[in-house]
C-alpha cells in the first residue's frame, strides 16, 4: 500500500521515518505511555529504531498496519502517535494512539484521531474502527469519546500487556456515525420492548 500524509488545521500526520527514531525514543519513555499502551517496557532505542525502520514500513507495505507520526504543523515536533491495525473480521479495524506527555490535554489526539478515521472510512473502506484500552485508562477514553467512539462495554482479560491479561473498554465508530456510507448496510438489533 502506499503510504498516506493527512493534515488538520494545526496537525501533519505522516508516516514514521527513521528520523524519528530520537523523539519516539524519548516521547516513550514517559511512565503512563509505558503503562497504558503495550510498547515494551522498559522502552529501549533498539525498540524505536525497530519501530521506525521496520514495523511501521513493513505494515504499510502490506497493509495492515497504519502508522502515523502526528508532528505540529507550526514547529515540525512530533506530538503524538496514531495507527489503524486490521483486525481478523472483514472491515474492522482498531485504532491506536499515544500522546507524548507534553502535548497533553490541548486536543491534538482527537483531531488526530477523528482525521484518520475519517479517512480509514472513505478510503480504506473500513466498516467498523474500534477502539480499545485498560479499564481505568481515563486519557485514552477520554479521547475516544470526544472523537465519537461509542463505548460497548468492558472485555474481560481483553488485553494482554507486558504477561498480564487485564479487562479492556471497547468502543467503536462507524461511518454512519459521521454520515457517511459504507458498502454493506448496517442494521442494528431491535431494543427489547420497542
Amino acid at each position: 500500500m502506499d503510504t498516506v500524509t493527512l493534515t488538520t488545521e494545526r496537525l501533519l500526520l505522516r508516516p514514521f521515518e527513521p528520523g524519528d527514531t530520537e523523539a519516539v525514543f524519548l516521547a516513550c519513555q514517559d511512565d503512563e505511555i509505558q503503562r497504558w499502551t503495550t510498547i515494551p517496557s522498559p522502552y529501549g532505542r533498539e525498540h524505536a529504531e525497530g519501530f521506525t525502520g521496520q514495523m511501521v514500513p513493513d505494515g504499510w507495505r502490506d497493509g495492515s498496519a497504519l502508522a502515523w507520526a502526528v508532528l505540529l504543523r507550526d514547529t515540525g515536533e512530533l506530538a503524538a502517535s496514531v495507527g489503524v491495525t486490521l483486525r481478523s473480521l472483514p472491515g474492522t479495524w482498531e485504532i491506536g494512539f499515544w500522546t507524548a506527555k507534553q502535548h497533553r490535554g490541548r486536543g491534538y489526539m482527537t483531531e488526530a484521531a477523528r482525521q484518520v478515521a475519517r479517512w480509514s472510512f472513505t478510503e480504506l473502506g473500513v466498516e467498523r474502527l474500534e477502539w480499545r484500552a485498560e479499564v481505568g485508562n481515563a486519557g485514552s477514553r477520554s479521547v475516544a469519546e470526544k472523537a465519537g467512539f461509542r463505548l460497548e462495554g468492558v472485555q474481560r482479560s481483553g488485553l494482554h500487556n507486558n504477561g498480564v491479561r487485564r479487562d479492556s473498554w471497547v468502543g467503536a465508530l462507524l461511518p454512519s456515525d459521521l454520515g457517511l456510507p459504507t458498502e454493506h448496510p448496517y442494521l442494528p438489533a431491535a431494543r427489547a420492548g420497542s
